[in-house]
């Protein structure tokens, strides 16, 4: 009997050795970077294309778009309205990223939300997006071989509970990113907003300015869907 006890705890102890090895392997198969190292996350991104420094392909759960994904960053799953989609027509989803800063963290965050707006009234879902986001009519404007892309960034801060809104701020770097991408071809978007919290988290206005642009155009919604 207790042959055949040590037997099956060596059996036990192999397995979950010999599942722990394949694991090992696996999980080395991934980038060494933040976004691979969430498995909701790493069900978005494909591994073998790196698109850019810093960035890998993010893929859309609805089919319908394509788009550069920081690595730092990591889609949010713990709460239901952190990620939802219906069929291929929305998706809605949120990634941050979270720095460590003396005693203290820096948070950046992502959000974004595929639809479908008619394009007959794409003016007036932008005049919407920016005034209630930046208090902003005016978007500056830029166009891709496929998009219209609209966006516009402010410094914003709390006093109270009042947000308080400054464009053009010569001592403070903007600290929130809106954007509208619609496809030449369809009545697809993409309203994108970026947003960072924390004691100096942006130091460099054209650094993040290139950074976020370089997400907006790489988005590429798919033909024909």
């Amino acid at each position: 009997m207790k042959k055949r006890t040590k037997a099956i705890i060596a059996v036990i102890v192999g397995a979950a050795i010999l599942i722990g090895g394949i694991r090992g392997v696996n999980e080395s198969r991934y980038p060494n970077a933040p976004a691979f190292d969430d498995h909701f996350t790493r069900k978005f991104l494909n591994k073998d294309k790196k698109v850019d420094d810093g960035f890998y392909e993010f893929k859309s759960k609805t089919g319908q778009y394509t788009m550069w994904f920081p690595e730092e960053y990591q889609v949010l799953h713990k709460y239901r309205e952190d990620y939802t989609r219906n069929g291929e027509s929305y998706e809605n989803w949120s990634a941050s990223y979270i720095k460590p800063y003396e005693n203290d963290q820096q948070t950046y965050a992502i959000k974004a939300e595929f639809s479908e707006n008619d394009m007959k009234s794409e003016l007036i879902y932008v005049e919407s997006l920016f005034k209630e986001q930046l208090d902003s009519k005016k978007p500056k404007q830029l166009e891709t071989s496929h998009t219209r892309i609209y966006y516009d960034y402010a410094y914003t801060y709390f006093r109270g509970t009042n947000q308080h809104i400054v464009h053009d701020s010569k001592e403070n770097p903007p600290n929130l990113y809106v954007a509208y991408v619609a496809d030449k071809n369809s009545d697809k978007v993409i309203k994108l907003i970026y947003d960072s919290v924390g004691e100096n988290t942006e130091t460099n206005k054209m650094d993040r300015k290139k950074w976020f642009l370089k997400m907006l155009q790489s988005i590429k919604f798919v033909k024909g869907n």
